[in-house]
């Protein structure tokens, strides 16, 4: 079951067809498949109701224009990579409207209703675009909505009020109940992404795909730019291994790049690739990009779709591992690139996207992760009949995790043992630890027993206390906990053995002192400890700390192994790889191991330097390894322009290019998610 494609098509000796249900073969492929979850469940459900409630119906705003009047809203619901304004532009031409729209946003409240109250007199379209981002004054246009459109006297027949936006928890309920809703999500898979851009406008326009006087270089570069708008948008799918942020890139980013293209191509002789490369990778695409690493990996993907090979080398590969992605040679016309377009398989190998062939695995899990807080979402109240049972089940949790939290650390004895000292900042870093430990175990002790009070009927259940009970009923980590917790992504069971393994680190360092290799994983704040560590070094060299950078070692010996401290810097452990593994002949990085997600990386000797002792021409020997305290990688933008997730850079040694690690996603994690 745990080799096989289909893990319930392989089942153990001794159990006939007859003998599990189909929902229990769900529940046994979640125990030993995660990642095969989802495609279970959607067989589940064409089997019990049916093929159709698996499938999403075709987008048509004919259908849902039908079921419309002048006081009936019409609400796009926005999916990423999504754009409805060119068909609906184009809707309204065909119905001979004229079309208002308006962006909304800070100040264009005001301006919107004046609008709405015109076009309804006049009885023209009129479009409120990204509501979402105009929270405050959502209540006015659900007022606007309530009682003037309602009334059929303010509207004239033809009217129209369409409006989109984004999921929002304050998007009016009237408007929600009273409107027809529509979603138009992007096609899914390379073949039908490309498909779409070449059957929209512009690329569909004959004259628009004719008007380029260098019709080779116009028509290859045309399809490699498409396919990169494709690759940028399914790699959204692979979560923090495609893009740390999910952004939303959509038609007209490829629209305003596809038009630069031909006018870059029409005004110069010489194709000027930079300049193509620069407006694309930090423009059009990069502007919206806000992560760094996310900005080196756009402009890493790009320099694979935009270069003068593309038009000069025929066959030209976009992925060196596949044979199936390539530019057709002959093909000439709109015609023969959508015909190819339509020969390329439907589903994906990671590979085409720069990444290993474990990233489907990362993504299926992902997959099932969201289905699954999905349906808890769903879950109703609780009632009479299961109260009881539930309320015994949390209580008997509260008193597990009661009894299982230490006592707080003695924070002014430590202070006495380990004084903070000019030329030792570890002691520092300890005592901040402590005092951020000591503040969320009284947290968490607190919380339980206020909720341990209300389940008895001692006290009130207030708001928050009745978030801590809901949490700890389905195993999530509560809120109040990680407002004042280090961030994690695991689950309440994980999180409450990784929080007394944690605490156990510092015991030890307080009874055996400073251990040789730090548990990097075990720090709440894992900056504040190698800002430590380079300041040691700075003190006891009188070198100014920006002066300094760090290196890095890898050290295959163990723990045990490990005598003592280095003279310099710090051994590090803890840590694991995702997208590679690690080589331990050559001590380089390599390919991951298959359905190995996240090996355990070896000790790091982090080596405090000169930053002008730096050796330039190791760059293309060495990988720029991101480490982020959790998977998701995606944090708050800090004041450094770092994401708050982002803890620094680590080089790692690599034969292969740098490139092909960034292009596979390849960071460090200080921990898991269990």
């Amino acid at each position: 079951m745990y080799e096989d494609s289909d893990p319930l098509g392989s089942r153990p000796d001794g159990w006939k067809d007859n003998q599990i249900s189909d929902l229990q073969g769900l529940i046994i492929t979640r125990c030993f498949r995660p990642d095969k979850v989802t495609s279970a469940v959607m067989k589940f459900v064409v089997k019990r109701m049916g093929k159709e409630y698996v499938d999403p119906p075709t987008f048509d705003l004919e259908k849902s224009f039908i079921d419309s009047n002048s006081s009936t809203p019409l609400v796009f619901v926005l999916s990423p990579g999504s754009d409805p304004m060119a068909s609906l532009q184009k809707f309204a031409d065909a119905k001979g409207q004229t079309l208002i729209t308006i962006s909304l946003g800070q100040g264009q409240g005001p301006i919107a209703e004046k609008k709405v109250k015109d076009a309804a007199i006049a009885g023209n379209w009129v479009v409120l675009q990204n509501c979402h981002l105009a929270v405050s004054w959502l209540p006015t246009l659900e007022k606007l909505v309530q009682d003037h459109l309602s009334n059929p006297q303010n509207t004239r027949q033809h009217f129209r009020m369409w409006l989109t936006s984004y999921t929002s928890e304050k998007f009016p309920a009237y408007i929600l109940q009273t409107s027809v809703k529509m979603t138009n999500e992007p096609p899914k898979g390379l073949r039908n992404n490309i498909l779409r851009s070449y059957l929209s406008y512009p690329i569909n326009n004959a004259d628009f795909y004719r008007g380029c006087r260098k019709t080779l270089e116009w028509q290859r570069l045309l399809f490699s730019l498409t396919f990169f708008h494709a690759l940028v948008q399914e790699r959204r799918n692979f979560g923090p291994l495609g893009w740390n942020v999910s952004y939303q890139f959509n038609e007209s980013d490829l629209i305003i790049s596809v038009r630069q293209l031909q006018m870059f191509l029409n005004d110069y002789e010489k194709i000027p690739i930079d300049a193509l490369l620069y407006l694309v990778g930090e423009c059009n695409y990069g502007g919206r990009v806000t992560d760094e690493r996310d900005r080196r990996l756009i402009n890493s993907l790009l320099t694979i779709f935009y270069n003068h090979d593309v038009y000069k080398k025929p066959g030209y590969k976009f992925s060196p591992e596949s044979s199936v992605y390539y530019i057709p040679d002959d093909a000439r016309e709109h015609a023969a690139f959508v015909d190819y377009v339509k020969s390329l398989p439907i589903q994906n190998d990671p590979t085409v996207f720069g990444l290993h062939e474990n990233a489907d695995i990362a993504k299926a899990n992902r997959e099932t992760r969201e289905l699954f807080e999905g349906t808890l979402k769903t879950l109703p109240k609780e009632g009479s009949s299961s109260a009881i049972g539930n309320t015994e089940m949390v209580q008997e949790l509260t008193n597990d995790i009661l009894d299982k939290l230490p006592v707080p650390f003695r924070v002014e004895e430590v202070c006495f043992r380990y004084p903070v000292q000019y030329d030792e900042s570890m002691n520092t870093v300890l005592l901040q630890e402590l005092g951020r430990y000591n503040t969320l175990v009284a947290v968490i002790k607190n919380s339980l027993n206020e909720l341990e009070k209300a389940i008895n009927g001692y006290v009130v259940q207030s708001a928050a206390i009745e978030e801590v009970y809901k949490s700890v009923l389905v195993g999530k980590v509560p809120l109040m906990w990680s407002e004042k917790s280090y961030p994690t992504n695991k689950s309440l069971a994980s999180y409450i053995r990784d929080l007394i393994v944690r605490i156990e680190f510092f015991q030890t360092w307080i009874k055996q002192g400073q251990p040789k290799v730090f548990w990097i994983s075990g720090f709440f704040f894992t900056q504040s400890f190698f800002t430590g560590a380079m300041q040691n070094y700075a003190r006891s060299h009188k070198i100014p700390i920006d002066h300094l950078e760090f290196d890095y070692e890898v050290i295959l010996s163990s723990e045990q192994e490990i005598e003592a401290r280095p003279s310099r810097g710090v051994y590090i452990s803890g840590l694991y790889l995702e997208g590679a593994s690690w080589d331990y002949e050559k001590s380089v990085l390599t390919e991951s191991v298959p359905k190995v997600l996240f090996p355990k990386m070896p000790i790091i000797w982090v080596i405090p330097r000169l930053i002008e002792d730096s050796q330039e021409d190791r760059a293309s020997t060495t990988y720029c390894c991101p480490v982020y305290k959790t998977s998701i990688r995606k944090g708050e933008l800090s004041t450094t322009g770092h994401s708050s997730n982002y803890v620094l850079g680590a080089m790692l040694p690599t034969e292969k290019p740098p490139v092909h690690w960034i292009n596979r996603g390849v960071a460090l994690l200080c921990q898991l998610d269990d």
